[in-house]
């Protein structure tokens, strides 16, 4: 991922109004983020307790940002986060929630996805996985991960922007 400033990231938020932008806490950790292991990035905010911000790379290359908010209730058993896919997470996977741009958003319409709880996901597809056999090529499907979790949040940011 590009490295990103309080300027890009306030700047490319597509589903907040401007008191939305305005009142955001950005992560104080934007100086020590090693960007080049970052598929996107991902943080609570210290005031909403179910408010979350993420920045995701769109197709194009884009920033593209985006207001999360938490569902209340909690999946009923252990879920799988769609973006990592990690089958041994060592953390929550929570189900979130983001307004439509446009009208559609206006109007009350959403796009939901279950993500891990503190976006811990660029981590999750950076660990080898479980070789499946013998002779599998654990490096080769680590990259694999990478790049389907790349796929995926540029097709969440085009899916929320589009409404495809």
């Amino acid at each position: 991922m590009l490295p990103l400033t309080e300027s890009i990231i306030r700047s490319s938020f597509v589903n907040a109004s401007r008191r939305e932008v305005k009142d955001a806490v950005l992560p104080d950790f934007l100086d020590a983020v090693a960007w080049d292991a970052l598929d996107y990035l991902g943080w609570r905010d210290p005031k909403f307790a179910k408010r979350a911000y993420v920045v995701l790379p769109s197709l194009d290359g884009d920033p593209v940002g985006v207001v999360l908010r938490q569902a209340d209730a909690a999946p009923r058993s252990r879920a799988m986060c769609s973006w990592c896919r990690d089958v041994r997470l060592p953390n929550d996977v929570v189900f979130w929630s983001a307004r439509r741009v446009g009208e559609a958003g206006r109007r009350g319409a959403t796009v939901g996805t279950l993500i891990c709880r503190d976006f811990e996901c660029s981590r999750n597809v950076r660990n080898d996985p479980p070789p499946a056999y013998e002779g599998y090529d654990v490096a080769a499907a680590r990259v694999q991960r990478i790049d389907e979790l790349r796929l995926k949040v540029a097709g969440f940011a085009d899916m929320l922007v589009t409404g495809r």
